[in-house]
Formats: C-alpha cells, structure tokens, sequence
C-alpha cells in the first residue's frame, strides 16, 4: 500500500499544509468514519459538524472552513478535487494485466510496444497495435486492425471488434463492446435489407466507457468519442454518433443514430435522444430526458415528470391527453368575452 506524508501530499495537490508534515497516509475513506493513515475532505458546510469527530490523519477543505479545526488540515480552492486527486494518488486498484499470459492468443502481426501486459485467455487479431503500458484484461478480444494507445486499461472481457482506434490513457470496463454493427437497414416490402457496417469507431484521449456500454461503428463514417469524455454503464451510443470533448453521458441513456453532442455536455441517466439530432456546447440535461428536436442554446433541460401516487398519476394522464381539447375550449371562451374595439 503506498504512504506519503502530508508534506508531500500538499506539494501533490499545491495545496496549503496546516499540521504536521511528516505524518504519513495511506488512503482515503469519508469524513464520518475516516481513521488515522486515512485522508477525508470537507465540501458541505452542512457536514461541518462531522468535522471535529473525525479520525482522519487529514482534511481537505476551504480556507474557512479550517479556521476553527484544531486537526491537520490541507487547504484547497475545491476541495472535492483535492479528494479526486489524491485517491488517484493513494490508488490501490489491482492491474488489469500483468505481464502477458501463456494462454493469450496473439497474432504473428500485431505490434506490442513495451511494457504491455495481456491476461489470460485474452485474443488480439491481425495487425492489430498496441501501445507502451496497456493492460488488457482477462477474456478480451480485439479484433483485426484496432489500434490502442499507450497507457490505456481495458478490463475483463471487453470486446473491440475491427477497425477500433483508441487514444491515449483510456480505460473500457468490462463487457463494453466497441464496433458493433450499426442498427442499419432497409425495408423491401417488409423484408429487412441489412446495410454492412463498413465505418469505424474514434475514440480520443482520456475516454472513460462504463461496463456494458456499446459504442455501434460508424455505416459509412466513424463514430467518435472525443477526448476527455466519460461515459457511464449501460449505455446505448449508436452508428456515427459524435460526442464532443468532456462530455459526460450518465448510464442507461441512449443515443438514436447519427446524433451529435457538443463539447462540456451533461447528459443523465435514463435520458433519449432520437436521431439525426444536434446538441449544442454545455448544455445539461437532467435524468430521463427526452430530447426530439436540435437543442441549439445551452442550459438545462427537463422532461421527465416525478413521481407520484398512482391514482393522481392516472387522473392527470387522462387530463393530458385532454390538453388539446382544453385548449381550444378556453381560446373560444377568451374570444367571446373580449371586447370588440
């Protein structure tokens, strides 16, 4: 397990020490039952009373917020991130690979670079390139010409058929499957014509993808990810749909084909998105929205309604679809009481 010491932590996140600088910690673990060698933060001032029970070797927290705890204290402009950076730091998460195993099948004409580790029972087709320090985990495939980039981290059992590129510094979880085909076809007489997927997939630098997420290959295009972007579980991301840099799609959202989504998006669970659509730079989605038509300004958008008790939810279901009717009712009524100028 890797320890550093508070010294060295605050020269990590550049942030102010207030304490002793050579105590040493080893992980980090939540303010209410945080121990000593762990690290904690302090972001809602409302969990402010937590803070002088804790047990935590150290806090991360805002300039006022330390003013009266007596602890050790390291002090950041955000202290959530201050967290984020220092779990990456304190990580103790098991390689997907190490070494590459005798049971991996791997073609006479793929190029490794160094440092690669491939487990057990892994396949990696023709011509497929792998760059420096990618591990690829247990039961994987890759398939012929993918190319992956140095430094990347695919779990268990994912599945990247032909024609897959992927950047940098990626990491696909397990059972992800990138470069399936694309939902494409044509009816002759209600007879389904299957178009051949003949597009790629083009994902950027530093793209997360959540387990059994799928990633459908372009028809004629690519489909593409761009860098930065994290991609939750469960989700459906459909044949020559683009994604702009940094956007985040929570899971068991679903994009119809063809969509394009801009850059330093938020999109939550459970939303849909019908296809052929545009969705502009920052915009936001909240969870189960329905989105039918380009959104072109940026903001946050709702559709979903909350939940109620059953009974009234039937009531205003009939009520809604008597919206229209109500309508041209009360256009008649404010017509006839008008008066004529």
């Amino acid at each position: 397990m890797k320890a550093v010491s508070l010294k060295q932590l605050a020269e990590h996140l550049g942030a102010e020490l207030r304490g002793d600088g050579d105590i040493t910690v080893s992980s980090v673990a939540p303010l209410e039952s945080a121990a000593a060698g762990q690290v904690a933060f302090l972001s809602n001032p409302k969990l402010k009373q937590q803070l002088e029970a804790t047990q935590a070797s150290v806090v991360i927290l805002k300039a006022d917020m330390a003013e009266s705890y007596t602890g050790n204290a390291l002090i950041a402009s955000d202290p959530y991130v201050g967290f984020a950076r220092t779990a990456q730091l304190l990580d103790s998460t098991p390689k997907a690979a190490e070494n590459i195993h005798p049971s991996a099948i791997i073609d006479p004409s793929a190029k490794l670079g160094q440092g690669v580790a491939v487990a057990a029972n892994a396949v990696i087709g023709a011509n497929v390139v792998v760059g420096e320090n990618v591990q690829i985990g247990a039961g994987s495939v890759i398939g012929q010409h993918c190319i992956i980039g140095s430094d990347s981290i695919l779990w268990a059992n994912v599945t990247l058929y032909h024609n897959v590129h992927m950047g940098q510094a990626c990491i696909i979880h397990s059972g992800a499957v990138l470069g399936s085909d694309g939902f494409g076809y044509a009816n002759e007489r209600g007879t389904w014509i299957k178009i051949p997927q003949t597009g790629g997939v083009r994902i950027g630098n530093r793209v997360e993808i959540g387990a059994g997420t799928t990633v459908d290959r372009g028809a004629l295009e690519h489909t593409e990810i761009h860098d930065g972007c994290i991609i939750d579980n469960q989700v459906q991301i459909a044949h020559n749909d683009i994604i702009g840099e940094n956007t985040a799609i929570a899971g068991c959202t679903v994009l119809a084909g063809s969509v394009t989504i801009g850059r330093h998006c938020i999109i939550g669970g459970a939303c849909a998105i019908s296809g052929h659509l545009t969705i502009t730079d920052g915009v936001h989605l909240s969870g189960g929205t329905n989105i039918t038509n380009d959104v072109k300004e940026p903001g946050l958008y709702s559709s979903a309604t909350v939940a109620m008790d059953n009974r009234l939810w039937r009531k205003n279901t009939v009520r809604f679809r008597q919206l229209d009717e109500l309508f041209t009712r009360v256009r008649k009524l404010e017509k006839s009481v008008t008066p004529k100028e």
